[in-house]
């Protein structure tokens, strides 16, 4: 098999990953809180990359009390990252916090203008204009479909956009950081912190009564932090960044798709999303444009 074959593979697991994921969180958002819900994602990856660490490069450990303050802010960012789209999607929905997270990707590239002083083409500014007429349309027609819960829709909306934000933080520091140190040894600092900041508001009393389906629910979303960020690493080692992070732009296609269809079904475990035309017009406008920003990039939007 070669490589481009390779890295196609695992980018397209990773997309499968995040394109399930927002799901499951809407579903585990059902019997658990948010904050639970963060904790015990981060405190899976972190306990799984921590014993892989100790096997087989203890001496990497060391960066979990000789940090840099890049790494520790880093951490931050991508703490506030899961709990802020986490709480998107409590608030609105799974398609409609997928879709507004992709900002983050189109936030990078900002960044990347402004700190790193790349050079903006025609086509980045024409995604740029693409992205946010698609946001607005798509924002539009949600929220006119959620008669009397105005506030709370926008609310999530502006939480998931300060996630994107966050993301965009962490992703624009990881440039630098990969330059120094492995992406073992970073994601090891990176998932443990969060265990300790979030350690004070997890519900463990909620989490005693648990039914097994939502503690399966629990596993497999700490389970999906690792194998989408390891097949993301592996994605990135065999195929070209730029060519990841297209494919990795179209992964809510996916949660649209899939909530589209469990909508159809009337399942009772998930409320159903109303798609107009329009809404669907302006999340692929959105997507189009994420698309033509990142095509450009030539580092890794996520490490």
């Amino acid at each position: 098999m070669s490589n481009q074959a390779k890295g196609i593979i695992y980018t397209l697991i990773t997309v499968l990953m995040w394109g399930v994921l927002a799901i499951a969180l809407k579903v585990a958002s059902k019997e658990i809180d948010s904050p639970t819900i963060v904790w015990f994602r981060f405190s899976l990856a972190f306990s799984a990359l921590f014993v892989w660490m100790a096997v087989r490069n203890p001496q990497e450990l060391k960066i979990l009390y000789k940090p840099t303050w890049l790494i520790v802010i880093s951490s931050l960012a991508l703490a506030w990252n899961y709990l802020g789209f986490m709480l998107g999607i409590q608030f609105t929905s799974p398609s409609n916090a997928q879709i507004v997270i992709q900002t983050g990707p189109v936030l990078l590239a900002v960044f990347g203008i402004i700190f790193f002083r790349e050079k903006i083409s025609r086509i980045q500014t024409v995604g740029f204009l693409l992205s946010i007429l698609g946001f607005w349309i798509f924002y539009g027609q949600h929220i006119s479909t959620t008669t009397g819960q105005e506030g709370q829709f926008t609310k999530g909306v502006l939480l998931t956009l300060t996630g994107a934000v966050a993301w965009a933080v962490y992703a624009a520091l990881q440039k630098k950081l990969v330059l120094q140190y492995s992406v073992g040894t970073l994601n090891v600092f990176i998932f443990g912190l969060p265990v300790l900041l979030y350690l004070p508001f997890v519900d463990f009393a909620n989490l005693s009564h648990l039914r097994f389906g939502y503690w399966a629910l629990l596993v497999f979303l700490g389970a999906n932090t690792l194998i989408s960020y390891g097949c993301l690493s592996l994605a990135l080692k065999y195929l070209e960044a730029g060519k990841v992070s297209i494919i990795i732009v179209l992964n809510p296609i996916i949660t649209v798709v899939l909530m589209g269809i469990l909508t159809w079904m009337q399942v009772s475990w998930i409320d159903g999303e109303h798609f107009s035309v329009l809404s669907i017009a302006g999340a692929l406008l959105a997507l189009a444009g994420a698309i033509l920003v990142v095509r450009k990039t030539k580092k890794p939007v996520e490490q």
